[in-house]
């Protein structure tokens, strides 16, 4: 019987897996404050404007944040390769801390959106770095363990995030913060991974395979667009290059331009859901935010229970399998949630299993893209996989807003809302029908 994955680590192994892991828990914090804090900052910063302005700006916004981590993505992939994974890795996280911080300051719709796409260029970078740096300093049989658990402990991140609302919530609550200003404190708990930066940049190294092709020579020259280009020339790569950017889309799509917005919904039926049992206006904002709230963090324990089974089916059975089993159950799952939930009852069992179902691929990103390139490639081409799908998601979101507005705007809310997220369902297919053609590297060394 093999040993667990975990066993087989070295102290600096540890001390690896344990930077990358933190480096994207914050960057998913982050990125789960922005979704919290989006609807309150708008309407503060929107003030007058009615509901339905206020959740069209919010898709705006998502789109620039997306946009930025698309491009982000991009451009840190390529200098990865090009300059380590390690002091990318530190300068990302290092971006996304302070143009966090930044958006505290922001006094109108368009500096906020602007904060979010410079915060989306660093956290745009860190995925396709911290799975390289680990899949490239771990043993063969120790990867796959580690980089899905990489993406399991993401979630703790995401609940994080839950939590600091929560508590920012009731501190605003109680007077202790200025009404309206909640959603500022958000970004300024969201700044603080430029800790990590300060505290551990000196111990990390470059991975052997990297500083091999360093020596070698075989490291990516020209523009930053090259390692693309030579990733598109071969015919080996080029194939792995599509589908690996398909199935990230598929996934990326399917969380941030159909899950994302399952709260406009919750805030829908929650608000009509306690208004029907008496309560006042201020009583029921106050409990659809707790419900809000709660509904998340469940919604993260299932996606944690997800991402382990997606890993443990990965190892055992195989990337392709495990994959067509994730995008079946994101199919079926979100189509029942926006079809049936009702009440905050059904948003506590509903929003686990689309967690489980909609993140449960994403650990399969962490393991399955780094092992389709070489080294000399390996940042470019999992960043571009990855971060591919942000420009999609963010295409998606004005096109679910546009459908939402558009085709279902005359059944009113929360028809339209639903009608719209099921319709959006289709973009799984593309995930299922890429497969056939996947390679399948279960057991296999990582290419060279």
């Amino acid at each position: 019987m093999s040993r667990p994955w975990y066993r087989e680590l070295t102290p600096y192994h540890w001390l690896v897996f344990i930077v990358a892991s933190a480096a994207w828990f914050f960057d998913c914090m982050d990125q789960r404050l922005f979704s919290l804090a989006r609807t309150p900052a708008l309407e503060s910063l929107m003030s007058g404007a009615d509901p339905g302005a206020v959740q069209a700006a919010g898709k705006q916004v998502t789109a620039a944040f997306l946009v930025g981590w698309g491009i982000g993505g991009i451009v840190f992939g390529s200098l990865g390769d090009r300059l380590g994974r390690a002091r990318m890795l530190t300068t990302t996280v290092l971006i996304y801390s302070v143009c966090t911080g930044l958006t505290y300051f922001s006094r109108g719709f368009w500096d906020f959106a602007i904060s979010r796409f410079l915060t989306g260029l660093g956290i745009g970078g860190v995925f396709g770095l911290a799975v390289s740096l680990i899949a490239e300093t771990v043993s063969p049989t120790a990867r796959a363990g580690a980089l899905g658990m990489l993406q399991v402990l993401s979630t703790i991140g995401n609940i994080a995030a839950g939590f600091t609302k929560m508590g920012i919530d009731k501190l605003e609550q109680t007077g202790a913060i200025t009404s309206g200003y909640g959603w500022r404190w958000m970004f300024v708990v969201g700044a603080l991974p430029a800790l990590l930066v300060v505290l551990t940049r000196k111990y990390l190294r470059e991975p052997e395979p990297w500083l091999k092709m360093r020596d070698e020579g075989k490291l990516p020259t020209g523009s930053l667009l090259q390692p693309y280009f030579n990733l598109w020339a071969d015919t080996r790569w080029r194939r792995n290059l599509i589908v690996g950017a398909v199935l990230a889309t598929t996934g990326v799509v399917g969380l941030w331009g159909i899950g994302e917005y399952a709260v406009d919904l919750q805030k829908n039926i929650f608000a009509t859901y306690f208004t029907e049992k008496g309560l006042t206006p201020e009583q029921v904002k106050a409990e659809v935010g707790w419900a809000i709230s709660w509904a998340y963090i469940f919604q993260m324990l299932g996606a944690a229970v997800g991402m382990w089974l997606f890993t443990k089916l990965a190892v055992r059975s195989g990337r392709r399998l495990a994959f067509a089993v994730g995008f079946t159950a994101c199919l079926l799952v979100t189509l029942g949630v926006y079809y049936k939930m009702e009440t905050p009852t059904d948003a506590y069992w509903m929003m686990p299993l689309m967690g489980a179902a909609q993140l449960a691929v994403f650990a399969g990103f962490a393991i399955y893209l780094p092992e389709l390139f070489p080294s000399r490639l390996r940042s470019s081409g999992t960043s571009f996989c990855y971060n591919l799908g942000r420009f999609a998601a963010a295409a998606g979101s004005l096109f679910s807003a546009q459908l939402a507005t558009g085709l279902y705007g005359d059944f009113g809310s929360p028809l339209k809302e639903r009608y719209a997220a099921m319709t959006m369902c289709a973009v799984f297919l593309a995930g299922l029908a890429i497969l056939p053609f996947a390679p399948e590297t279960k057991d296999q060394p990582l290419p060279e």
